[in-house]
């Protein structure tokens, strides 16, 4: 891939995102919201891809990890017990001159206008990133309500009766996925600092004693998803301890990747230890510890937490996956033909097979073979354009294979599978077809 700058990669992905039917602003006929995203319609089967794999690999394939789908708004007292109320906010200023407001520990210079270069700016002051919004029929301070900061905290509020319904013995998670709400004073970054974000969180009970090992195993369990599931390379990720941890927390850990603009937090893994039970039976006055029978003892549970934003993720995915590919054309004075592909991992492409009829006397045959494919994998039915132009649509959406019939499909019960990355071609029995395709894209 022959990119010039960082700036140009992260313009270039963005733009894609909007022609292709990725991502798109918030509202745009009215001019956008800034903040707020939409995902198209691949972009939609991308994010609902990448959250089965993280929900298979975190719950589905384990016996000591169960879900949870909690409501988008809890009980106030939540986040006053959480500290989200008195504590959650950054400090931000404004240029009286440009009217740019920010965020005073994002500006190279806090006595400087980073706009303008203006000195005239407002003191600086604190900002509550929650989203406030109203419960019931009068709008008053008795009833206020949050949108969530984060999904993490019905899980703390659901733990008993999540235990006692799965019969689970610690230790043992809780993973949700769901949506998210920070008003942030400056989104930026396309989907990597928004208002509005899913979050996949999973928070692990245990007992304190042997809680660093299980922080351990979590680490390494996170660090192999990245690189074995989503094929993330080493130099594109690391992992960056924290220097300062809080009061009541043993270790935390991030997941970084190197996204256009630098790295930037991906996953955090955290040993929270007990301070989150702990304020949560303080302010509700309900008995939120756990009886140890096997040690004829009763203890708050530690927690040890994994927490990934999904439109980060993604965007570290577009990122690791854009590629151009560049081959000098045939005709003289002609500039470089250049191949724009998305090299998804297959088990999460929005497409994974898309079925190409030669020509349109074949579209019969070729939707019915689309149909059955359909019942299997993610497919798409592609009849607009030569083949050759309906090959690079298909590349520029990350579709792995394509099975192109033709006029020998009648004859030989064949088809000819195109894969993505290598443009190579293979003739395969339409009966051997599903597994093929199974081989190739789950490792069946």
């Amino acid at each position: 891939m022959d990119i010039n700058t960082e700036g140009e990669l992260m313009e270039k992905i963005v733009t894609l995102c909007k022609r292709r039917g990725f991502i798109f602003q918030s509202s745009e006929i009215y001019g956008g919201f800034n903040g707020f995203w939409d995902y198209g319609p691949y972009g939609s089967m991308l994010k609902k891809a990448v959250e089965a794999l993280w929900w298979n690999e975190m719950v589905e394939t384990r016996n000591n990890v169960v879900g949870l789908d909690s409501t988008i708004i809890c009980h106030p007292k939540t986040w006053k017990a959480s500290g989200h109320v008195d504590r959650f906010g950054d400090i931000m200023c404004d240029c009286r001159d440009c009217k740019t407001r920010f965020r005073v520990d994002q500006m190279p210079d806090p006595t400087t206008c980073s706009n303008c270069g203006s000195k005239n700016l407002t003191p600086p002051r604190e900002f509550n990133l929650m989203m406030k919004t109203y419960v019931g029929p009068v709008f008053d301070e008795e009833h206020i309500a949050y949108l969530r900061a984060e999904s993490c905290q019905p899980i703390f509020l659901d733990f008993n009766l999540i235990r006692i319904a799965t019969r689970q013995q610690l230790p043992f998670g809780i993973a949700q996925i769901g949506k998210a709400f920070r008003n942030e004073i400056t989104p930026r970054m396309f989907t990597f600092r928004s208002r509005e974000f899913t979050q996949m969180e999973m928070e692990f009970f245990c007992a304190d004693e042997g809680s660093m090992d299980w922080w351990e195993y979590w680490r390494k369990e996170r660090w192999n998803f990245y690189r074995e599931k989503l094929g993330f390379r080493e130099d594109e990720i690391r992992l960056h301890p924290h220097d300062k941890l809080a009061h009541y927390a043993k270790a935390a850990v991030d997941i970084e990747f190197q996204f256009p603009f630098g790295w930037g937090e991906l996953e955090g893994i955290h040993h929270r230890g007990t301070w989150d039970m702990s304020q949560h039976q303080q302010f509700s006055e309900q008995d939120l510890t756990y009886w140890d029978q096997q040690n004829n003892k009763r203890f708050l549970p530690t927690v040890i937490e994994t927490s990934v934003g999904l439109d980060r993720m993604i965007l570290a995915i577009f990122t690791h996956a854009y590629r151009e590919d560049k081959a000098p054309t045939q005709k003289e004075g002609m500039d470089e033909d250049v191949r724009i592909v998305l090299g998804f991992p297959a088990r999460i492409a929005p497409v994974q097979v898309a079925v190409l009829p030669l020509s349109k006397k074949l579209n019969e045959r070729a939707e019915a073979l689309q149909q059955d494919l359909r019942r299997y994998y993610r497919t798409e039915f592609d009849v607009t354009g030569n083949i050759g132009k309906r090959y690079r649509r298909q590349d520029e959406i990350g579709t792995p294979f394509c099975v192109t019939v033709d006029f020998e499909t009648e004859n030989d019960n064949a088809v000819t599978v195109r894969e993505r990355d290598s443009m190579a071609q293979e003739r395969v029995s339409v009966t051997s077809l599903k597994s093929y395709l199974d081989n190739k894209i789950f490792g069946w």
